[in-house]
């Protein structure tokens, strides 16, 4: 026993036992740092054990446990007070970090150390001028991304890559002869050698997308930085074209309930081409039965299938200008999937009793088979309403004239019952592109909600709630769409910032969903109001999926998931794949099993899915936006200030456009920045505050980058 045992321990030492021996004697050494040869020798390795002593320092390396000091020295980082994180974006001079524990730290650009979007760094704590976390990289623990986008430019006959995601420094290109490019092209770059300064950074030209000038190009680059996939693999495109050959056959009614003789139609966007939900209304005794019908899309889209593995990596369908990104292809998207008018489409319907008051008395889901009356415009059914439309209007709706009226009364009902339980009416300005047939944004409008968006709206949300309802009274796994409160630190800020701003607000030792609509109502007819209406916004927590049931704070909803579009949003196709199941009668047991898993990947996977998305939207809308104020370059307008920092304001156009106004642009003096309300100069006391009306000049527009600077019309100055 005694020999095996002796044998045993001549054997090799195991990476994770060199770890715990590496951190053991660091955390005992009676100096900050050790020689990395001291530590080794203390660590009894030998000759035949150095290779896994040196994998598990690099692995305690790599996840910020220990770092190399001058003189070849290891040391903990904790010993040291440093803060692993991960660097999240550059600008010309500066950079950000956020640590693990959630910390954002401001790095200015002499101590970023070369470190570049996504790389995961030590941090050291600097003394802060601003009192926010200041910090500088003190070395790069694994390094993100190679991959950047960018512009050309040439400085005296030598191409210089200027990134869109890090430092504006001009960055070396190191020539191979594989790629053309020319003075100003949109290109995709891979880093190839990294110095100790992002100037000193090399890179090699992989792709170009065209010139950086226009939009649709700097569009091209946003997606591929973000890793949104824009092709469909052949086997994605195979499985959707043979679904769509089969198209809709009489057995596929069997065992679904058959609606095809119900006023049941759809109403969306004139651009609309993916209709995933069609409505329904009738009066009851005791008040009425709300049918909202959607693409039955996990019909086709089977768990586990080539189509299925793809729309969940793709998670949402993508929307910029005027193009889409869609999450399935069109053949089911603008196809068998779509509730087209005058056609047999299989469903997944919601009937919703609702009482008088709009309470919801009772629900049931069942699969079911329809045939759209009319497709319904949004402005159309708004013009019906307002008593504006003309004679062909009528005519294309005269199959459901009897039912537009009772959407109508409905929604009225719901939009009170949900100011009854104070759910606070949050203004979110969209713009809408106007792009040419060469691709190239020639106006932007802010995106009209009339009514008949508001009646779809409210009946969404009420289908949406019936379907969370189904998961919580079965108790089955579920993806739920959810808002949390806001946290403390953040209610605490939005007081502090209406007290600044000369704004009541209600007191409170627990902020509700009620205290948000009191601050917006109390605002709503004075001028301060859009000023409010931003800073409750901001305060908010973000809205996310998730396997628990967590409520919605926004919608003052206990129960609330996204059921109504599963074309365009997978978790509406997961959950739907769940009710499904439940309908065919499978016990919870079964259910559990089955998506236990399944909800938690799906929630998760969808709200990074998500987030992408709205990052790619916002990206490319701030290009054409920058590229339609080409065409005012030195014209006056007329804006309101959206935004206040310590560098300046940013001003709104009324068509959403908006733009910044740089201190340094500002009339001479010393100013005060009380954040984000105001910035004040404190000798003349003029002050710029959020929400004022400002005149403003276009100064100058970068569409490369998306950014465009205002300077404020020189009668404004000449009045300070």
């Amino acid at each position: 026993m005694s020999g095996k045992t002796k044998k045993k321990n001549t054997g090799a030492v195991s990476v994770e036992s060199y770890k715990h021996k590496i951190v053991t004697f660091l955390r005992t050494y009676n100096k900050k740092a050790m020689p990395i040869s001291e530590l080794e020798s203390k660590c009894r390795t030998k000759k035949s054990g150095h290779e896994n002593f040196a994998a598990a320092f690099d692995e305690l390396r790599t996840e910020g446990v220990v770092t190399v000091r001058k003189g070849m020295k290891a040391a903990l980082c904790s010993a040291l007070g440093l803060k692993v994180g991960e660097i999240t974006r550059l600008s010309r001079t500066f950079g950000f970090a956020v640590t693990d524990d959630g910390v954002e730290y401001f790095i200015p650009g002499k101590c970023m150390l070369g470190a570049m979007p996504h790389d995961r760094v030590l941090i050291a704590d600097i003394p802060s001028r601003s009192g926010e976390p200041e910090g500088e990289v003190q070395d790069i623990i694994s390094f993100g991304s190679s991959e950047l986008t960018g512009r050309i430019e040439f400085v005296d006959d030598t191409p210089y890559l200027v990134p869109d995601t890090a430092s504006k420094n001009h960055v070396i290109i190191v020539k191979d002869g594989n790629t053309k490019f020319s003075n100003g092209d949109k290109v995709l770059a891979e880093i190839v050698f990294r110095g100790r300064r992002h100037a000193e950074h090399k890179v090699r030209i992989v792709s170009v997308f065209g010139n950086s000038e226009l939009a649709a190009s700097c569009a091209q680059s946003i997606l591929c930085i973000h890793g949104a996939p824009t092709e469909f693999s052949a086997e994605v495109l195979k499985e959707a074209k043979k679904i769509s050959e089969g198209g809709v056959q009489e057995y596929n009614f069997n065992n679904r309930e058959d609606l095809r003789d119900m006023a049941i139609f759809t109403i969306d966007g004139a651009e609309s081409k993916d209709l995933d939900d069609a409505v329904s209304v009738e009066r009851t005794s005791k008040g009425y039965r709300l049918g909202v019908h959607i693409a039955d899309v996990s019909h086709y889209v089977k768990g586990n299938s080539a189509l299925d593995k793809e729309a969940l990596m793709r998670g949402t369908s993508i929307y910029y200008a005027d193009k889409v990104i869609p999450m399935l292809p069109k053949e089911l998207s603008n196809g068998i999937c779509s509730l087209n008018p005058d056609e047999d489409r299989l469903t997944l319907s919601a009937f919703m009793e609702l009482s008088k008051e709009g309470e919801m008395l009772s629900y049931r889901f069942c699969k079911s088979v329809i045939r759209s009356r009319v497709k319904g415009v949004y402005t159309e059914i708004n013009r019906i309403l307002d008593g504006s439309a003309d004679d062909a209007i009528k005519e294309k709706y005269a199959v459901v004239a009897e039912e537009i009226p009772l959407l109508n009364e409905l929604a009225d009902i719901l939009i009170a019952k949900k100011e009854r339980r104070h759910a606070p009416e949050l203004e979110t300005a969209e713009s809408k592109l106007i792009i040419n047939d060469e691709g190239v944004c020639v106006d932007v409008v802010p995106r009209e909600r009339g009514k008949a968006e508001r009646i779809i709206e409210e009946f969404m949300l009420t289908a949406n709630e019936a379907a969370a309802k189904l998961a919580r009274d079965k108790k089955v796994p579920f993806v739920y769409r959810v808002h949390e409160a806001p946290p403390e630190e953040k209610t605490a800020a939005l007081c502090e910032m209406l007290r600044k701003a000369g704004v009541a607000y209600p007191h409170f030792t627990e902020f509700k969903p009620a205290h948000a609509a009191e601050i917006l109502k109390n605002a709503k007819d004075t001028d301060k109001f859009e000023a409010v209406n931003t800073m409750v916004l901001r305060s908010m927590a973000k809205a996310k999926y998730s396997n628990e049931p967590l409520g919605h704070f926004g919608l003052v909803l206990d129960d609330y998931a996204h059921f109504t579009s599963p074309i365009r949003r997978y978790p509406d196709l997961a959950i739907h794949r769940m009710i499904t199941d439940i309908l065919a009668g499978y016990d919870n047991t079964w259910l559990t099993k089955r998506y236990s898993g399944f909800a938690a990947n799906a929630a998760e996977r969808s709200s990074s899915a998500e987030l992408r998305a709205v990052a790619i939207e916002r990206e490319c809308e701030d290009c054409y936006k920058a590229e339609y104020m080409k065409q005012h370059i030195g014209e006056s307008f007329t804006a309101k200030i959206s935004g206040v920092t310590e560098f300046g304001f940013y001003a709104e156009l009324p068509n959403t456009v908006e733009g910044l106004v740089h201190i340094r642009t500002l009339p001479e003096g010393e100013y005060d920045y009380s954040e984000p309300v105001s910035l004040t100069e404190k000798f003349s006391g003029v002050s710029y505050t959020l929400g004022q009306t400002v005149r403003v000049v276009c100064a100058a527009v970068n569409v490369s980058d998306g950014t465009i600077d205002f300077n404020l019309e020189d009668d404004e100055q000449e009045d300070i």
